[in-house]
């Protein structure tokens, strides 16, 4: 049994994430005590919950402490087995998390795989639906995998509602892969999604955008949702590079001006393009497993957060491998070895 702390490093969901996807692949059963203990309302929300169960299904396991506001889990996996799945997460939690738990499990299944899933498919604190299907998948892809993810209806912060379907194969074995610069940039844009809320809002948005980037109006996209997908709003900055895409979201809120909305997303993405490195922060935090399970790899990071680093103390507790995090030449560097 391994024994696992919630509350070390950022004390977050991922934690949990991790441990259940790696627990299904290899076979072997953890405790978590203090389940996000980082967090305002530690344990498990509604979205961990449903990522519980959802990992139950997928591996006939079984469980005990699978509770809203439960802040101890214990799992014990079984065979992973492909097929047709359906979860409802009933809220704004998130459909991408719930995905990204499962995903890599099915992979290793004996037949192909179609998982839907409802609930928030764009929210904060959680990638949007564009940075699975532009960011994450083609690496996977690059690694030997094919995933297919198609965003049905959009579900906004706090309603929910929204719906995704992916479809994934078997993969015999992930292949190690290394990505240390992006190549040459051959797309960037932005874009404004909104629902049930002024069209304004959206071309306020992308007005700062094209001064903050000095971007043509070309590259300034009003995506008008039908409004029973709201209200919500979604600003989405997009780079398209020969080894990397990148996407940099920003939600509009209450009180929120869309100036603020705007230079939310602008800095982030300033952030990553004054670097040198392949990846920005949340993408190398969710390319780490995939590495691993391939037994080695590496790419440069615009930053190395806690979020990473306590992702690779899980990881390492399940794999035989080691990642190694180091700045060189004013670039970070992350590299996964097998042990």
């Amino acid at each position: 049994m391994i024994e696992l702390d919630g509350a070390v490093g950022e004390g977050g969901g991922q934690i949990l994430r991790s441990a259940l996807t790696l627990a299904m692949i290899t076979g072997q059963r953890f405790r978590i005590r203090n389940i996000r203990a980082g967090r305002a309302k530690p344990g498990l929300m509604r979205q961990h919950l449903v990522a519980v169960q959802a990992a139950l299904r997928v591996c006939g396991g079984d469980a005990t402490g699978a509770a809203l506001g439960s802040q101890e889990l214990t799992f014990i996996p079984g065979p992973v087995a492909g097929g047709d799945y359906e979860f409802a997460i009933g809220s704004a939690g998130s459909c991408t998390l719930v995905l990204q738990t499962i995903l890599p499990a099915l992979l290793t299944a004996d037949r192909p795989s179609t998982v839907r899933l409802s609930g928030g498919t764009h929210n904060p604190m959680a990638p949007p639906v564009q940075f699975l299907q532009r960011a994450w998948c083609p690496r996977l892809a690059e690694m030997g995998a094919h995933v297919d993810i198609r965003l049905e209806r959009f579900g906004f912060y706090p309603a929910g509602g929204g719906s995704v379907e992916a479809y994934m194969e078997p993969c015999a074995a992930l292949q190690p892969c290394t990505w240390l610069t992006r190549g040459e940039r051959r797309a960037a844009y932005a874009e404004a999604f909104v629902a049930g809320i002024p069209g304004r809002v959206a071309l306020r948005e992308l007005e700062c955008v094209g001064k903050a980037m000095n971007w043509s109006e070309d590259l300034l996209l009003v995506r008008g949702l039908p409004a029973e997908q709201g209200p919500g709003n979604a600003l989405m900055l997009t780079f398209e590079y020969e080894h990397a895409t990148e996407v940099f979201t920003a939600f509009g809120e209450k009180s929120v001006s869309s100036e603020q909305v705007a230079r939310q997303a602008v800095g982030r993405a300033r952030q990553y393009l004054t670097s040198q490195a392949a990846f920005a922060e949340y993408l190398a935090d969710q390319m780490m497993l995939p590495l691993a399970l391939a037994g080695g790899g590496g790419f440069t990071m615009d930053e190395v957060s806690m979020h990473a680093r306590t992702n690779a103390g899980v990881i390492e507790t399940f794999l035989p491998v080691r990642f190694r995090f180091e700045r060189r030449d004013g670039v970070e560097y992350c590299t996964v070895t097998a042990h």
